[in-house]
């Protein structure tokens, strides 16, 4: 792709007369910093960088974008990157990490850098949370455009569910809010679809009564792993929403705080999270652990939801799986169990997850049951575990855009790019999972 100009040469300075923000070129202090991303495997070298202080800047970076002919990423934090923005400008809406939470209605509006451990210290003190994710640092909006899921999703559904409006500039520079009664189209896409359909200034949605949970970790051998996911498989079917668990293989770090009895040593870890009281969670999770026999180091406690870091593994390769049988039981402890083995987890999902309103949005693979992340990919365990995988993705762990296709229904991949037609025909978001416009011929209606 050769570099596109920008001219007059004052435009490289600035991108547009109105734009307020700082801008950041090749060469100066501060662009190296911006460019990057989380994701270790692409490289960014944006013509620019712009950083947006206010929607009226997301506005006039936009316009200048489509006026000197170059693609635009929009970057917060970067965890949702997976598209290099090579000769493009890069805007960033970091600064922009405004949180203002409505305790009676139940309701927090943030902008576009706001990162989750914001919104759940300012919710907290009114007995509230929203739907995040594993870890704090990451940005609100990208991860709720892509669908959103967490440690919450059983309990509630994903956090896409939970918008209800949300100020979008689109691709020809308008500003819209998208809501069920205005521009509705854009708004279920915006619901699962990711950011190729306009840049997002602001996002209302909903807050959930979670205030204190039980959770933590408790630590097994490996070498009864076969045995223990076996159980694990058949116990969950029993487990109520508000239960979310996983199986993670993992070879814990050496340090002061790590019990001994796990120091460096290779484990089955259950990680577990109730939105409920610590009796009932330890009913509910008694009959698993007393199966898995005697635990080497266990830490479940109750805490502050807003406090409880339940972490997550990279996700370097993802499968959903439809069920568990033991054949796809020893493919992934032989893959997982040795010492040098990668970190795989055991995640189950389904719950709320699987039960829409009949207005949500694309999100798509509801009904998954189980997924398998590992934190490099391993073509043996993909092999093995291909038999009894859905074939789809959930658009937040996918890290190759040649799959996006893959996290949507083909009912709601057909839909998308037909609102993609109607909000960015030339494609000037594709920096992104990207779901190009549909031919002018098979545009539908929204």
């Amino acid at each position: 792709m050769s570099r596109p100009a920008l001219k007059p040469a004052p435009a490289r300075r600035r991108p547009h007369a109105a734009f307020t923000g700082a801008v950041h070129l090749p060469g100066e202090t501060r662009y190296d910093d911006l460019r990057r991303t989380p994701f270790a495997p692409i490289d960014p070298r944006p013509a620019l960088v712009a950083e947006a202080a206010c929607a009226d800047d997301v506005r006039a970076a936009v316009l200048a974008a489509r006026a000197a002919g170059m693609r635009l990423a929009v970057q917060a934090t970067g965890h949702g990157t997976r598209v290099a923005c090579d000769d493009g400008l890069l805007l960033r809406t970091s600064r922009m990490a405004g949180v203002l939470v409505d305790p009676h209605r139940r309701l927090a509006r943030v902008g576009p850098g706001t990162r989750w451990d914001r919104v759940l210290a300012a919710a907290a003190p009114f007995g509230l949370a929203g739907l995040s994710g594993s870890h704090g640092d990451v940005g609100v909006t990208g991860y709720t455009l892509g669908g959103g899921l967490g440690w919450l999703s059983r309990a509630h559904g994903f956090a896409a569910d939970s918008v209800l409006r949300a100020w979008v500039v689109t691709a020809d520079g308008r500003q819209v809010v998208a809501s069920p009664d205005s521009h509705p189209d854009l708004f279920w896409a915006l619901r699962g679809g990711g950011g190729n359909f306009g840049v997002v200034t602001a996002l209302e949605f909903r807050l959930y009564p979670v205030s204190r949970v039980f959770a933590g970790t408790a630590c097994f051998p490996v070498e009864r792993a076969a045995e223990i996911v076996t159980r694990y498989r058949d116990w969950i079917d029993g487990a109520p929403d508000r239960l979310s668990t996983a199986l993670l293989f993992t070879t814990m770090p050496e340090g002061p705080g790590v019990p001994p009895s796990v120091r460096g040593r290779r484990v089955l870890q259950l990680k577990a999270l109730y939105a409920g009281s610590a009796d009932r969670a330890r009913r509910l999770l008694r009959p698993l652990v007393r199966a898995a026999g005697p635990a080497l180091a266990e830490d479940f406690r109750v805490l502050p939801y807003a406090r409880a870091e339940m972490g997550a593994i990279a996700p370097g390769q993802v499968e959903l799986l439809r069920e568990l049988p033991d054949s796809a039981i020893s493919a992934i402890v032989r893959a997982a169990e040795p010492d040098h083995g990668p970190a795989v987890e055991i995640r189950h999902w389904d719950g709320a997850m699987g039960r829409p309103s009949p207005d949500a949005g694309p999100v798509g693979h509801r009904t998954t049951r189980l997924s398998v992340t590992a934190d490099t990919p391993s073509p043996a365990l993909a092999g093995a575990l291909r038999p009894h995988t859905s074939g789809g993705a959930f658009l937040n762990f996918l890290h190759d855009p040649s799959r996006t296709a893959d996290a949507y229904t083909r009912a709601d991949r057909h839909r998308l790019t037909g609102v993609k037609r109607r909000y960015d025909p030339d494609n000037v978001l594709g920096l992104t999972h990207n779901l190009p416009p549909a031919p002018a011929a098979a545009r539908t209606a929204g």
